[in-house]
């Protein structure tokens, strides 16, 4: 953010130097990442079978959490529903179980509306430090390769927003939504806050949340405690109400014209948002979707593209509570 104001003289601006202090135990964490028993665990293969059916119909063969576990380990090992069907079956022959594993028709049918809970598994009792941001991601279709390749000009296809809000002081992601390209990100936050059951005492977040409105919500919801720190455009002005009661905003804009805006980021804290950057990040390796997950969804409907990105939550905070890298800064 300071870059983009400061472009002329951006090879001045000296960037941070950070290192990580927990280097045995982040590198036996990055290796327990594809270890198989941390994904399959006994209780799922002994709730393999569906529940019993009271309603006329066909009995489930498979339960939700077999379906579940059979797209995690897709999601984890970045393989196809076919292929997937065939990387679980050989896990059960491994592991001397006889179960019946999903085809792949089985998996796509009931992955849309499965019921999957993307809140975070650990309980933290401190108040959450939530940064919230959004990105871009890529549905079915040919991509640019089919531009660069033929050169023709392709028609424009639909992408997916997806809404991820991080707590600093957990690592994890407590709340998240996937959206249509049309959905702004104000207003996504309210469905977004809706997921928070405990308090939250500072909310970071890019100029893209500006506004009245984001601070009126936020207040509502967490109190006036709440440490809102957004960083307003650079043609930002005061309310009409700013020098008898002026806002969070305004004191922002007013301590940017005084200090300048890397004083104010420096202050404010802002420069913490980058943990919660939703590209790939060098620095943090753990929040980073599209390194981990991908820069694109699998799935063709709305429904199964929703299940597969809160399944790619859940699999982001199962690899954070296996071991997270700490900071240093030297310079």
């Amino acid at each position: 953010m300071p870059h983009k104001f400061n472009a002329f003289r951006r090879d001045k601006i000296p960037k941070q130097k950070h290192r990580v202090t927990n280097w045995a135990e982040y590198n036996e964490s990055l290796r327990r990442r594809c270890d198989l028993t941390v994904w399959i665990s006994d209780d799922a293969l002994a709730l393999w079978a569906g529940p019993p059916r009271t309603t006329p119909g066909g009995q489930p063969v498979y339960s939700d959490l077999a379906i579940e576990l059979c797209l995690t380990l897709g999601m984890v090992f970045k393989q196809p529903l076919r292929q997937t069907q065939g990387l679980m079956r050989s896990i059960a022959e491994l592991l001397g179980v006889e179960v019946a594993v999903p085809d792949f028709s089985t998996l796509s049918r009931r992955g849309n509306g499965l019921s999957v809970s993307a809140k975070a598994t650990s309980k933290n009792v401190k108040p959450a430090q939530l940064v919230v941001d959004s990105t871009g991601l890529k549905i079915f279709g040919e991509g640019e390769w089919l531009e660069q390749k033929h050169k023709t000009k392709r028609k424009r296809r639909p992408w997916r927003k997806l809404h991820l809000g991080l707590d600093l002081v957990s690592g994890q992601i407590v709340c998240s939504d996937l959206t249509t390209e049309d959905i702004g990100d104000p207003t996504a936050l309210p469905g977004l806050l809706d997921q928070i059951d405990g308090p939250v005492d500072l909310f970071l977040a890019d100029g893209a949340y500006d506004g009245e409105l984001t601070c009126a919500v936020l207040t509502e919801r967490f109190g006036s405690a709440v440490d809102v720190t957004i960083p307003p455009p650079k043609n930002a002005v005061l309310s009409p109400d700013a020098a008898q009661n002026p806002s969070i905003r305004d004191r922002h804009i007013a301590d940017i014209r005084a200090r300048g805006r890397m004083a104010w980021q420096k202050a404010s804290g802002y420069n913490q948002r980058s943990r919660g950057e939703i590209t790939p990040s060098p620095k943090f390796p753990h929040s980073s979707w599209k390194t981990v997950i991908g820069p694109k969804l699998k799935a063709r409907s709305f429904e199964n593209q929703k299940t597969e990105a809160r399944i790619g939550v859940r699999i982001l905070n199962r690899m954070t509570e296996l071991g997270r890298p700490n900071f240093e800064r030297t310079a």
